[in-house]
């Protein structure tokens, strides 16, 4: 068990139902919202059924033990499914009637391997048997296999094309293909020992073993220039081109899906708590914010000024990338550590009366985007399961 004070306990088990509270209440008879229903939110299109977001919470609503959230799980999943393009691809969101669905500008590359994650999910722990859904991910699956490059077997993508829509990060990106390593070890999918030693060696240049590829060790030496080992795995390597901004959520999926080893893990884990990423909410998702005088800045991360320095993407605070920082602690077994960062998870969702914030300023705390976000309810909850030992990816 924990040493935490009783204060936090009770918190943290305030925290829980409150979650699931919010996830009914965000519920449709069509599956989940991405936020709670309000005017601004309605605006911004966060009342549909996002992929990414509903696979989380699908992942939550499942095993729930609540029979509308159980049965919302699959409904959310069957409507991208609804909606699922010709070449198999999932929409970045289809709205809860069903009348439309939206492939975002450069396409949307995670939301199928989200889709394709929570869909095993379902099977092994819900009520759908091991072949539902079974022609759509075979058509998700041989979109994803269509980008993937024949040598590396890692994904390739355009730049902000993934849940990071307005950062620069393009070609192999950390994040989708630490997603894509899961997606290919939860379906058997061939060649996932190719993808595991290429992620390491092209998003970890700085280690003493050289890749066998003479173009995986130029692209290693065009990462390695003029930078220094940052402790952790680059956010994306393109040709010449990388980024090493410190990317959490990227970190903490490869930690999760098992492509850090338990050095590569730790020493993920150290430079982490080293920046106070954690501090005092769980986490900020990026370690070194982009400013406009980075080489990697492009005039769309200041759009409606969201993207800039500390803010949304580019170094906020994101509670829901939170909860999965809990579960990579917790699975590396740093159980201490893991419910002292519930408890601040559970503060943060607190934050103004229960507001599950989208997001907050990384320096000055300010809550930020939409309140009511149901996979801040998620992931608290997915993490505290971890904790428990009650839950299973």
């Amino acid at each position: 068990m924990t040493a935490l004070d009783a204060p936090t306990l009770a918190l943290i088990d305030t925290c829980s139902k409150a979650s699931l509270d919010l996830l009914q209440a965000n519920l449709t008879p069509h599956g989940i919202l991405a936020a709670s229903r309000t005017d601004a939110a309605v605006a911004r299109r966060y009342t549909r059924i996002f992929g990414r977001d509903a696979a989380i919470c699908v992942m939550a609503m499942c095993g729930s033990g609540n029979p509308a959230l159980e049965q919302g799980a699959v409904a959310s999943l069957d409507a991208l499914a609804a909606q699922q393009a010709a070449n198999g691809q999932i929409p970045k969101y289809v709205d809860p009637e069903g009348q439309d669905a939206d492939f975002w500008y450069l396409g949307c590359i995670d939301a199928t391997l989200w889709w394709l994650i929570a869909v095993d999910h379902l099977r092994r722990h819900g009520s759908v048997g091991p072949a539902h859904w079974d022609g759509e991910v075979r058509r998700a699956i041989a979109w994803l296999l269509a980008q993937e490059h024949q040598h590396f077997r890692l994904l390739q993508q355009n730049e902000a094309s993934d849940w990071a829509d307005i950062m620069p990060r393009s070609g192999y990106v950390l994040y989708t293909n630490a997603l894509w390593y899961d997606v290919k070890r939860r379906f058997a999918l061939d060649h996932a020992q190719e993808t595991l030693y290429h992620f390491n060696h092209l998003f970890n240049p700085f280690q003493q073993d050289l890749p066998e590829y003479h173009r995986a060790r130029l692209l290693r030496h065009y990462a390695r220039r003029g930078r220094q080992d940052p402790g952790m795995y680059l956010s994306f390597v393109n040709l010449s081109v990388v980024g090493d901004e410190g990317d959490v959520f990227g970190n903490v999926l490869a930690i999760q899906s098992g492509l850090a080893d338990q050095d590569m893990a730790r020493r993920i884990v150290d430079t982490i708590i080293a920046a106070r990423a954690s501090e005092p909410w769980p986490v900020r998702v990026v370690l070194h914010p982009l400013t406009r005088q980075h080489e990697l800045w492009r005039p769309y991360m200041g759009r409606h000024q969201q993207n800039i320095v500390h803010q949304y993407h580019n170094g906020g605070i994101w509670p829901f990338v939170g909860g999965f920082w809990v579960m990579a602690l917790a699975q590396l077994g740093l159980r201490e550590l893991a419910w002292t960062e519930l408890g601040r998870l559970a503060r943060a969702n607190e934050h103004g009366d229960w507001r599950f914030t989208e997001w907050f300023h990384g320096k000055t705390l300010a809550p930020m985007g939409m309140a009511g976000q149901s996979w801040n309810a998620a992931a608290f909850l997915l993490a505290r399961r971890a904790l428990q030992g009650t839950g299973s990816a």
